[in-house]
């Protein structure tokens, strides 16, 4: 096979930051996909109607004529009532929650996710049916947050057993388990999780573009990883965790947590998929699983990929040096058609 179309691509979980970050990387997912799921942590972080509705106009004015629906999230408080969420459930897909200094931009999220603290808005969002979407760590031991995470996960499917609950950006095996148990439970991955590892990462010199949150893990993870998403399960959607941050504040004494890959993810899932002939079942994982958890329609795109080498840039960006996933390396399939 030479050439492969994909059908409505969505990127589930999507971060594109806001002013000229923004304009700098929201075309890299715009010209290629269908629709994305915007990611709240900003600064300030999107916690009113006011500010969903301001930061999705910024979206659309930034992607000139490209068809792509930009799904707008809300940064969870415990202070969200009932009244609120019904507020603005027509214009967001998801609330998430983040625990408080876990990751990125995430110091204002819970302190304790606890029931007495997030109990009642949780409660208010499961009859209103809005999806919790939640960046599962601790502040433990690195590799072990995600882990540790998991006992709040099970006590949150237990008591919202309606409450469609997102696991982001999966990146330990032992989480896996925790999927299969509860129908209430859906997941993300990445593509970075799926072709790294954390020797790639620190096994030689530290690769700072190579640090994210949830860290990558080992190679079994990862293989597990590839096997549900290459055998099609249902419950896994894509979502990039694309991150961008300036070159400089990679390479710092105190450099920042996310990988961008919005550039050069269909190309690399296309590569994965093909390397273990399961081409069938890029188009589930890529669209329609999410389709189907979310229940949303978005814009039809069609977009074409051809075996043709493509060279990674070593940076993307104008204004701004951001350094990509597999910068500088040369992948199998190019993009090509809209």
């Amino acid at each position: 096979m030479d050439r492969i179309t994909l059908n409505t691509p969505l990127d589930m979980h999507l971060h594109i930051r806001d002013g000229e970050m923004l304009r700098e990387v929201v075309r890299y997912s715009s010209r290629y996909f269908s629709g994305g799921l915007i990611m709240p942590n900003t600064i300030p972080p999107i916690t009113t109607k006011e500010d969903i509705f301001s930061y999705r106009k910024e979206i659309l004015n930034s992607i000139e004529n490209d068809i792509f629906e930009p799904y707008m999230s809300i940064f969870f408080k415990s202070s969200y009532d009932s009244q609120f969420l019904k507020s603005v459930r027509d214009d967001i897909l998801v609330v998430k929650l983040y625990p408080s200094g876990v990751t990125t931009n995430s110091d204002g999220g819970v302190v304790s996710v606890d029931l007495d603290e997030v109990g009642d808005t949780l409660s208010a969002m499961e009859q209103l049916d809005i999806p919790l979407s939640i960046h599962g760590e601790t502040n433990g031991s690195v590799f072990e947050r995600e882990a540790e995470f998991l006992p709040t996960y099970e006590l949150l499917a237990k008591t919202f057993p309606k409450l469609r609950i997102i696991m982001e950006h999966i990146s330990d095996r032992r989480t896996i388990e925790l999927l299969e148990k509860y129908s209430n439970l859906f997941a993300t991955i990445t593509l970075h999780h799926l072709a790294i590892t954390f020797d790639d990462l620190l096994g030689g010199a530290l690769q700072p573009h190579l640090f994210c949150k949830p860290i990558v893990k080992s190679g079994k993870d990862r293989d597990a990883l590839r096997d549900l998403v290459l055998n099609g399960h249902p419950k896994i959607m894509f979502g990039s965790d694309s991150a961008p941050h300036p070159k400089e504040k990679k390479e710092s004494s105190n450099g920042s947590a996310g990988i961008f890959s919005a550039p050069i993810v269909l190309q690399g899932l296309v590569e994965l998929f093909e390397k273990h002939d399961k081409l069938e079942n890029l188009q589930p994982f890529i669209s329609e699983n999410a389709r189907k958890i979310y229940r949303i329609s978005p814009p039809q795109k069609s977009i074409t990929l051809v075996r043709k080498e493509f060279q990674v840039p070593t940076t993307y960006g104008e204004k701004i040096e951001i350094v990509p996933l597999f910068a500088g390396k040369k992948l199998n399939w190019s993009l090509e058609d809209v």
